[in-house]
């Protein structure tokens, strides 16, 4: 069994992040907020107060989100990359960070959270 965690969504897409929200939800998690750009993502981080982040690796525009990962690493947050594919892979800081897919599937993020978690 795992434990509850309060988790921040990055995401720009709002069925995709309502989706993911519920999927959340049903495992028992509390999302604290869900933004959709780059600067949103920096000031949530700034503020802390989440266990883990699920960061989609390229918002609206082609806007990356590395600033947002290097802030987590730095502050020690655990996070999830999410992607839905054809992007280049993560910068090497990153590389080892647990990747989940899209299309998500309920049954694949708690193993990410986990991972992501464990470090």
């Amino acid at each position: 069994m795992y434990e509850p965690r309060s988790i921040l969504i990055v995401e720009d897409e709002p069925l995709i992040a309502m989706m993911l929200e519920d999927f959340l939800d049903s495992l028992g998690h509390r999302i604290v907020g869900t933004v959709d750009s780059v600067e949103e993502a920096l000031d949530r981080v700034a503020q802390g107060g989440f266990d883990v982040a699920i960061v989609d690796v390229q918002l609206r525009g082609g806007e990356k989100v590395w600033p947002v990962a290097d802030k987590l690493a730095e502050t020690g947050v655990p996070f999830v990359l999410a992607t839905g594919g054809h992007v280049d892979p993560p910068p090497a800081e990153h590389a080892a960070v647990p990747v989940l897919a899209k299309p998500y599937t309920i049954d694949a993020i708690q193993p990410a959270i986990e991972a992501a978690i464990a470090g």
